[in-house]
């Protein structure tokens, strides 16, 4: 007898915590076959597409990231801070209007200093170091208030700017940590603070992130108005623009473009890509407002549409993969992001050798990494759905991920 996974024992839980509404009660408010709830539910099915996924959460009133149990965890906890720090540190009540504030525990350091901390901790973010950035980050974010309270002259501006980017790596951390309310509380700070640094260009990062916040929460609609709002706000002018400007810009275009395809506007994907990939071509290659910017990241989430919606195309993102440059991608995880892409797409062409090859190679790569990405995971549990021999490299796989080898 098949046992049931996270996901089909989490639907049977909130049913019965929703007062008892039968599978076919849920069938009708989510819209999704009846069939598939009483598979996944039974264990002969472990997991289905992200969007039948959203429906099912959306009908239960829960979270996506909730029903799909996301790490909420790192893998390793730090001698000082972590995510509990981390969240202290986004919502401290210090900072709330009429609660007296206490004193600090130390004297903050050098502007100069501080803000070179908060370089390293980008890097350390992009490199997919998690649980070690969740041990210097909550201080970074305590002392940056501190910095920035005590800033004067010309550099105000420029602390208040690098304290939005401090909040954007909280945000980002946070995110793929399973809790989009601290995520969310710090990119509402991190948009306060490029309001003090009276810099659009980080209020606009500042959007991208919440776009991305909002897509992890199943709230596809929200994440693509938002982002395309901001693009037609920040529309830098194709003549005299510089290039952080064309950089925010594609930032948000790609932004709009993922939950776009989520919600099978394929054309709308695509349009925004285009404006986006038009807009690398006149920055060129770009470092800015803690993240990167080229001709090759648009083109990796060309690949990622093309896997997205109720009908996904693996054909069409193997051949776009063709076309993607890795080596010219600066940031490490976006390069295993879109390797975990054409590993789902190598599966769903029946190419599952190739798939787990691919998975294991990224592991190597990102072995903390890769542990927050849903769609790994639920590519490993496909795979052992359709496993016609033992297997033993993917249920070694799958216990590293957190996915029971036995199902």
């Amino acid at each position: 007898m098949a046992t049931p996974g996270p996901i089909g024992r989490a639907i049977s839980t909130l049913r019965d915590f929703r007062g008892g509404i039968t599978q076919e009660d849920l069938a009708e408010r989510s819209g999704v076959h009846v069939d598939t709830i009483r598979k996944l539910e039974q264990g002969t099915r472990q997991s289905a597409r992200i969007d039948t996924l959203r429906k099912l959460a959306r009908a239960l009133d829960t979270e996506l990231d909730r029903l799909l149990g996301h790490p909420t965890v790192t893998q390793h906890s730090p001698d000082d801070g972590g995510l509990l720090a981390l969240r202290d540190a986004v919502q401290d009540v210090d900072t709330l209007p009429g609660v007296p504030a206490g004193a600090l525990d130390d004297e903050p350091p050098p502007a100069a200093e501080w803000m070179a901390n908060v370089k390293q901790a980008t890097t350390l973010y992009w490199g997919g170091g998690y649980s070690d950035l969740s041990g210097t980050l909550p201080l970074l974010l305590r002392q940056g208030r501190a910095v920035a309270r005590d800033a004067t002259g010309g550099i105000v501006e420029q602390v208040w700017r690098q304290l939005a980017l401090a909040y954007q790596l909280a945000a980002s951390l946070a995110t793929q940590a399973g809790h989009p309310d601290w995520a969310f509380a710090a990119v509402e700070k991190q948009l306060a603070a490029a309001q003090r640094a009276s810099d659009p260009l980080m209020e606009g990062m500042g959007v991208s992130t919440l776009s991305w916040i909002l897509l992890r929460q199943g709230r596809w609609e929200q994440a693509q108005a938002v982002s395309e709002r901001k693009a037609s706000a920040l529309e830098p002018s194709f003549s005299k623009s510089t290039a952080a400007q064309y950089a925010v810009y594609g930032n948000l275009l790609v932004s709009a473009a993922t939950p776009a395809a989520r919600r099978d506007r394929h054309d709308d994907a695509k349009q925004f890509l285009n404006m986006a990939e038009s807009a690398a071509v006149r920055s060129g290659p770009v470092r800015v407002y803690g993240t990167a910017f080229s001709v090759p990241d648009v083109k990796t989430q060309q690949v990622n549409i093309a896997l997205a919606g109720e009908e996904p195309r693996p054909n069409e993102a193997l051949s776009l993969a063709g076309d993607v440059d890795l080596g010219a991608i600066t940031r490490p995880v976006h390069a295993a992001s879109h390797r975990v892409d054409v590993a789902q797409a190598q599966y769903q062409i029946g190419d599952s050798d190739g798939a787990l090859t691919t998975l294991l190679e990224v592991e190597e790569i990102q072995p903390e990494w890769i542990r927050y990405q849903t769609l790994a995971t639920a590519t490993v549990r496909e795979m052992l759905e359709t496993e016609r021999r033992r297997n033993t490299p993917l249920r070694g796989l799958a216990a590293r991920l957190g996915v029971d080898p036995a199902l």
